[in-house]
């Protein structure tokens, strides 16, 4: 049932993004920073000097935006899929690939709606932490190569601000669509994630069922979820960088500004070369492996239709 459907996605998010967070938030930061000003050398170096400098909850900035906004996300994305797969299926015959990249295309065009304002806030909150880090790091080196260090002014001390601050300044600015900044880049890179991920899970998914009609083990689910999320995550990647870099609205000490998708491919080609749209993309499989892993073992065990069921007993 449609309830049943979205519970378990939302279940499935809220667990998955709970486990991988802080991987996001470095792959968030290994994206954004550019030639010149790199402040990370690599995922752990990341996470460590974020936890030396934000405390253990730094790795969590911005996982209150995802966990808020994961649970409509993963539902839509799940269950259009679903309803896709229903409605382009003929006499509950096998879609075929064309069919099964169809509905994965409608999936990750729904999901969207909610992706491009969670990604949006996300973004923000997480790389806030590198921008004020490089600029303590250009105050203290400017304090050091100052003759007069009297008067010289103190370390740059970073403002925190919040999701909710963060929306009411872009609502009361752009409106609306200052949400959705990047909605073309996240539908460039979602659509095509879809696209890849979801027939290639169903087929995967397949070979480990014993009969056509009964679920495949829990395992193979995990597994499944695992390679075809992780494969998807790192096909898509050069599209995720051209995401990022345009959802940020601010930059750090002599970093590029961006006026659309073109802008961006290419001084990221020019400046940083081709290797630069590779960004962040272990760090991305290693969210997505396991996010989409715990999404389908939840989403194909049925958490919620064991909930939905009890609930009838419970009131008797």
């Amino acid at each position: 049932s449609l309830p049943a459907k979205l519970i378990n996605g939302g279940i499935a998010g809220l667990i998955g993004v709970t486990c991988v967070f802080p991987i996001d938030l470095a792959k968030t930061r290994l994206q954004n920073q550019q030639n010149g000003q790199r402040m990370y050398t690599s995922m752990s170096d990341c996470l460590i000097k974020t936890i030396r400098s934000e405390g253990y909850f730094g790795m969590y900035r911005g996982a209150a935006v995802n966990l808020t906004l994961v649970t409509p996300e993963k539902a839509i994305k799940l269950a259009a899929n679903d309803f896709f797969r229903h409605h382009l299926s003929k006499d509950g015959k096998k879609l075929t690939l064309l069919r099964e990249m169809l509905a994965g295309c409608g999936a990750g065009t729904c999901q969207v709606i909610v992706t491009t304002p969670m990604e949006m806030l996300k973004i923000q909150l997480q790389d806030a932490g590198r921008i004020a880090a490089q600029k303590k790091l250009m105050a203290a080196q400017a304090q050091l190569s100052s003759s007069s260090a009297t008067g010289a002014a103190g370390p740059a001390v970073e403002t925190r601000t919040t999701a909710t601050q963060i929306t009411r300044e872009l609502l009361r600015s752009k409106g609306i669509a200052g949400l959705y900044k990047g909605l073309g880049a996240t539908l460039l890179r979602d659509v095509p994630f879809s696209i890849v991920y979801f027939p290639l899970f169903a087929n995967l998914n397949k070979l480990g069922q014993k009969d056509p009609s009964a679920k495949a083990p829990f395992y193979v689910s995990f597994l499944s979820g695992c390679v075809a999320g992780s494969t998807a995550a790192v096909a898509v990647n050069p599209c995720d960088v051209i995401k990022t870099r345009l959802q940020s609205l601010q930059r750090g000490v002599n970093e590029d500004t961006y006026s659309g998708i073109l802008d961006c491919t290419k001084k990221i080609w020019q400046k940083e070369g081709p290797m630069a749209f590779l960004k962040g993309a272990y760090c991305r499989a290693l969210v997505i492996a396991p996010l989409f892993g715990i999404a389908q073992v939840v989403y194909f065990i049925g958490i919620a239709e064991f909930l939905l069921d009890m609930l009838p007993k419970h009131r008797a």
